[in-house]
């Protein structure tokens, strides 16, 4: 029998066991709201990106049907062959209003859309500077595009100055910063970064993806809630999170996005979003602008539920945002607290190496726009009892 070439996973995957980080996938099966079905068992629901509830809500889900009724399912097509629909150019062009940019692309998810961006743009030539905690997509986009990579402490200004200071004037240079941190929930310094990339001629670039949808005017994002607007070139948003959706956009000038339209490889060899998907998204779009109180009720219930956690004595760090970590240290102890949460019916995923340090294994917990009070103040009491059982309180 021939042997297995693939056998050394296995005892990667025993490693893992051996040290308390493995995980089984947990299986949704029911919608993806505050309270869910998942392992068939109903719990409060940290873990989800639908900070504002829009998966369920009638208007996306209306879109959606209709769209389908009108266009079918699929788009049959990558975007520059025959998948360009006109739902496609309507999502886009209120995408570019709602940013307050020239234009707008649409990805394939979140991830393409950074990857594909920062990889079309740049050359061997080129250097980026880069946040220490800035997201896996910007990473592989740094990787991708054979720029040299500068990395500074995570917000550290003094640090990406001295970086830039060290570099040629004549050397074209991207800087990059998440808007809101994904593991830590705080925000980039994007008044004092921008500052930098005008006094060293930088392309200025802030993935927002969990802050669309969550900061600034109707959800527009940090360049909105700092008042950043024509001080940075490119912005990354998502419409997987809070819009509800699927999917990753770009705004910035038009012939920024007539270039990735020739060179952007995710927009040049994927097929395009399926036409429910485009329409879910304008929906969206529309809620956010009609409907502003239900950003209200996701920052009131963050306010609520963080303040519950500090008053129990948990560290969660220097989050600014409805992404609030409760740090365990080790990467077995953050599981076990994860594991005992979800007994106790409240789903709050632990995150380990080689997501974040191995010192820094935290439970990562989400408050969106239509939990109760109620289901917070049950998922807070669960948080108490476990704490204590496991000496974090």
């Amino acid at each position: 029998m021939r042997a297995d070439p693939l056998a050394y996973l296995t005892t990667e995957l025993n490693t893992l066991r051996e040290q308390g980080l493995y995980r089984s996938l947990r299986v949704l099966d029911s919608r993806q709201q505050a309270t869910s079905r998942f392992d068939g068992r109903t719990v409060v629901n940290l873990s989800s990106n639908n900070y504002l509830g829009l998966t369920t809500h009638p208007k996306l889900v209306e879109a959606a049907i209709q769209a389908i009724r009108d266009f079918g399912v699929g788009s049959g097509s990558v975007r520059t062959i025959a998948g360009t629909m006109a739902i496609h150019m309507e999502l886009e062009r209120r995408l570019a209003v709602f940013k307050k940019t020239e234009a707008v692309v649409v990805f394939q998810s979140g991830f393409t859309a950074n990857a594909g961006t920062v990889s079309s743009i740049l050359t061997k030539d080129d250097v980026v500077i880069s946040d220490a905690l800035n997201h896996a997509s910007i990473i592989d986009g740094c990787r991708l595009s054979r720029a040299a990579i500068k990395v500074f402490p995570h917000k550290d200004l003094a640090a990406a100055r001295t970086v830039l200071q060290e570099l040629p004037a004549s050397q074209r240079k991207l800087l990059i910063t998440d808007g809101v941190f994904s593991m830590d929930g705080d925000l980039g310094p994007l008044p004092g970064l921008c500052d930098l990339a005008e006094e060293f001629g930088c392309i200025m670039m802030v993935d927002d993806a969990h802050a669309s949808g969550v900061f600034g005017a109707n959800g527009r994002g940090t360049v909105d809630h700092f008042k950043m607007h024509g001080r940075v070139d490119i912005q990354v948003g998502t419409l997987s999170k809070a819009v509800g959706a699927l999917g990753g956009y770009v705004a910035g000038t038009r012939d920024f996005i007539e270039f990735l339209y020739h060179r952007a490889r995710p927009f040049l060899f994927s097929t395009s979003h399926p036409p429910s998907v485009a329409a879910t998204c304008i929906a969206a779009l529309d809620v956010l602008e009609q409907e502003p109180d239900i950003i209200d009720r996701l920052w009131d219930n963050t306010r609520f539920f963080k303040a519950g956690l500090v008053a129990m004595g948990f560290d969660t760090g220097a989050s600014e945002s409805p992404i609030t970590p409760v740090f365990a240290g080790e990467g077995s102890r953050a599981m076990k607290l994860s594991d005992r949460l979800f007994e106790e019916g409240v789903f709050a995923q632990g995150i380990a190496f080689p997501t974040v340090a191995r010192d820094k294994a935290r439970v990562r917990t989400i408050v969106t726009a239509t939990h109760t009070k109620d289901e917070l103040q049950f998922a807070l009491d669960a948080f108490g009892k476990v704490g204590k059982e496991l000496g974090l309180i």
